[in-house]
């Protein structure tokens, strides 16, 4: 095995311009990367990037790896067939909130479903930014845009409860505002085997300036973020005086004065199953709810590509190798002139 040369944060950058609007969340995203992939020992050759369409999906442009821009929410489907035909790569997905939860949720959930080796990244921003300014899957309701100028009336979705409810092996939420704990997530993510997403919270300045302001900005955090650590009781507060109970499948807030500490859920992130992970979920009910930040699952599932190369292995030895022509030729043929 050839030994893989160092890196810093430099090698990983790559000599575009980054476009995106100043003061957009995007640059503490990308930064945070740049940082954590030396970190990992692997080749810039060996790492890719693949993004669909949308501010986000710049992404694969400023890092000096190989990258696709794909087409819109597509990118989990060229991912999941790149990841499987090269298992040597490290492949990343990047998208957004319309991108991957809109046209592009199918492809998500089955990439999710199928525990294929991708490291998904998905900035929810709640709006569609890149198309100036219309309500995306993500939006709350009520929300007043160019395309919904009385008010949305769709039910948004939660994009943990949705990747819960695909039984993804992992699971986890972070925000733009703080880069270490945004790195640790991403972290577990990259090091989990199998499909691994990350929701994070990111700010547009320009179409939807300020969305998670009452939950992300450091002020707020220790009233609003409820930190997600395994194996301890869920609280939060600045002397962890609030807490979380299940009750019957749903989730609520208490004084931990009221209740006791034994009555507070402790959390889990290895339970096989998710319900406890989903009824913490839902907790992130509005803009200005207490919401749950770090990984809400990680469990070890079958990995798809390592299922898929076991099957061909199994076949090799049981029927020898394949002749594509004899199977193209199987059947009826046209010879066309």
């Amino acid at each position: 095995m050839t030994d893989v040369e160092l890196t810093t944060k430099k090698d990983w950058v790559s000599d575009q311009e980054v476009r995106w609007c100043p003061g957009c969340g995007d640059y503490g995203i990308l930064t945070a990367i740049q940082m954590l992939l030396p970190e990992f020992g692997n080749r810039r050759e060996d790492t890719v990037f693949i993004s669909g369409i949308g501010c986000a999906a710049r992404f694969p442009y400023y890092m000096n790896t190989y990258g696709i821009h794909s087409i819109h929410g597509r990118s989990p489907a060229i991912a999941s067939g790149l990841a499987l035909a090269r298992r040597d790569l490290d492949v990343w997905v990047v998208g957004g909130d319309g991108d991957m939860l809109s046209i592009g949720g199918n492809h998500l959930i089955h990439a999710l479903r199928r525990n294929i080796n991708l490291t998904i990244l998905l900035f929810n921003n709640r709006i569609y930014g890149l198309t100036k300014g219309q309500y995306s899957p993500t939006s709350e309701e009520g929300k007043v845009t160019k395309s919904s100028p009385m008010g949305s009336i769709d039910h948004p979705f939660n994009p943990i409860s949705l990747a819960l409810g695909a039984e993804a092996s992992f699971v986890a939420r972070t925000h733009d505002l703080d880069r270490k704990h945004m790195m640790e997530m991403m972290r577990k993510a990259h090091e989990h085997k199998g499909s691994g997403l990350v929701e994070i919270y990111q700010n547009c300045n320009v179409f939807n300036n300020g969305a998670y302001n009452e939950i992300t900005k450091r002020d707020a955090r220790a009233e609003m973020i409820i930190e997600l650590r395994h194996g301890e009781p869920v609280r939060f507060g600045a002397e962890g005086e609030h807490g979380v109970v299940i009750d019957r499948g749903v989730a609520s807030i208490v004084e931990v004065a009221d209740v006791g500490l034994d009555a507070l859920v402790v959390h889990n992130e290895s339970e096989p199953d998710p319900s406890v992970a989903f009824a913490l979920s839902r907790l992130a009910l509005d803009m200005s709810s207490p919401t749950p930040m770090g990984v809400f699952r990680e469990v070890e599932r079958p990995e798809y590509g390592h299922e898929l190369d076991g099957q061909v292995a199994r076949a090799r030895a049981e029927k020898g190798e394949g002749d594509l022509e004899s199977v193209l030729r199987s059947q009826h043929t046209w010879q066309v002139d």
